[in-house]
């Protein structure tokens, strides 16, 4: 009975994953939650509490994010034996954290509620520690419904906390004493669904607003920098660019210029000619005193750099190597590494104007899935503007789950995003984050699409996590003092 349970537990993991993109299954996913608290709860103590929280860690975060294995991919001779270490690694490692959760839950109160409020807690915290790594959120499992829409009020880790406090609710439906708790959860789960289509914005008129171009030029990873096709991926967005009629802005994904920006001249001004007087916005690396930098520039009419934004949150072992003199005596290098230690990082968030369409935020790659990163902005911008290279993450989940998280960073900001990808998903979104319309996974080819309007700063934009935080104190608080005057028998514990 013992392995069955702890098998159930990685099993369960694999059905919550299920929540994630391609699939979108939330109710299958949110039948795990309460599947693995109903389990956790009737562990017999704290310490096999922490084993099933690690064991449904370990298959929620191998199955939903099996695609980090695809960098390792690209040049298999030199990284394809890191593949399977970076996959049981990393999903190891991040289900240590909902390991401690569990196991803290069970000791904080030995009830399911005890492992929620603890879970909630370590989701919190997985956004910050060790540079932090907010990928897969419990919360996320409502990405494609109108509960999403509550990222714009109590932001992801508010919705996070919610959910698993329903979750824990209906776990504790065990016996006929503690239905009350399951129809509690019911009915809040229908004030979240109902609530949620009161709040989403309405559909915008777009039919006077700016057109943006969107160049997707569908370069492998395998290809991007091979000396062959080089000339083929730059050609096919000068191609795109050179298009008519003219937008009023263009933009080039992450890394679409092959050279290094004090090298680039000659490049810069055949897109400035493409571009036919049009701005441009688009990927390139730049390197400064030894330093190399992922970097975003806007050129001008003239083809002059007017902009410039270094990325600051970087890809750990992907973008840069911590310890890296350590990892050197190895032969184990960044997968983006120029230098010995990979790319530096810029001095923060930036906003860059874009003239008559406003001010952006510009995001290069893996910040879109910082929340805390876009509400960092110095000031309230006008769009979100990310452009992302993709191609690193294959053409399956990857990058499906990149941008239903960059969906999430419009709706908690109340502000439209432009999205670049280089081999998609392109696409402009609203403030509610509906796609407005996209360039598909995996296609060469580009969209001009209007740019919707910004709406008024949501309340997330407002209170960041802070309002998140201090409902886990509250909560926190209120669990030990109600612990302190009822308390419970662990052999006979009910939630």
């Amino acid at each position: 009975m013992h392995v069955l349970r702890r098998l159930g537990a990685l099993c369960l993991g694999g059905v919550f994953a299920l929540g994630q993109p391609p699939f979108d299954l939330w109710a299958l996913a949110f039948a795990a939650l309460v599947a693995i608290l109903s389990l956790a709860w009737r562990d017999p103590d704290a310490r096999s509490a922490g084993w099933t929280g690690w064991l449904f860690g370990l298959g929620y975060f191998a199955a939903s994010m099996h695609w980090i294995v695809e960098p390792f991919a690209v040049d298999p001779e030199a990284t394809g034996w890191m593949a399977p270490f970076a996959l049981v690694g990393l999903a190891a490692g991040l289900a240590l954290l909902w390991a401690v959760a569990f196991w803290a839950g069970r000791r904080l109160h030995p009830s399911a509620f005890g492992i929620a409020l603890c879970w909630a807690a370590i989701e919190l915290a997985r956004a910050y520690i060790l540079t932090g790594f907010p990928w897969g959120l419990v919360g996320y499992l409502w990405s494609l419904t109108p509960v999403a829409q509550w990222h714009a009020i109590i932001g992801p880790h508010g919705l996070t906390l919610l959910t698993l406090g329903l979750a824990a609710l209906l776990a504790s439906v065990t016996t006929a004493r503690t239905v009350k708790h399951g129809l509690t959860a019911v009915a809040a789960l229908i004030v979240l669904w109902i609530g949620g289509t009161v709040i989403v914005p309405p559909v915008q008129d777009l039919t006077e607003r700016p057109i943006v171009r969107l160049i997707q030029p569908n370069a492998p990873q395998h290809q991007k920098w091979d000396r062959d096709y080089i000339p083929v991926f730059f050609n096919r967005q000068v191609d795109f660019t050179a298009q008519l009629p003219k937008p009023d802005l263009i933009v080039w994904p992450e890394t679409a210029v092959p050279n290094l920006l004090d090298t680039a001249g000659p490049a810069l001004e055949v897109i400035a000619d493409a571009a036919a007087g049009t701005p441009v916005v688009l990927g390139i690396q730049r390197e400064e005193e030894g330093r190399y930098y992922n970097s975003l520039i806007t050129l001008d009419a003239a083809g002059q750099v007017d902009g410039l934004y270094d990325k600051h949150h970087l890809v750990p072992f992907g973008e840069y190597m911590p310890a890296a003199s350590l990892f050197a005596r190895f032969n184990i290098l960044g997968l983006a590494a120029r230098a010995e230690a990979g790319y530096s990082p810029g001095p923060g968030p930036a906003l860059i104007d874009l003239g008559p369409l406003g001010t952006a935020l510009p995001l290069i790659c893996y910040e879109a899935v910082f929340p805390q990163d876009v509400n960092g902005a110095p000031a309230r911008p006008d769009m979100l503007l990310q452009i992302t290279n993709d191609a690193w993450f294959g053409i399956n989940a990857g990058p499906q789950q990149h941008l239903a998280q960059a969906r999430l960073r419009a709706i908690e900001q109340g502000l439209p995003m432009i999205r670049v990808a280089n081999t998609g998903i392109s696409a402009v979104i609203d403030p509610a984050g509906r796609i407005v319309a996209d360039v598909p996974l995996g296609r060469a080819g580009f969209r001009d699409l209007p740019l919707p309007y910004p709406l008024a700063p949501t309340p997330y934009s407002r209170t960041g996590d802070w309002l998140a935080l201090a409902a886990l104190i509250v909560v926190f608080a209120a669990l030990l003092f109600w612990k302190r005057r009822n308390p419970i028998d662990p052999a006979h514990a009910q939630a």
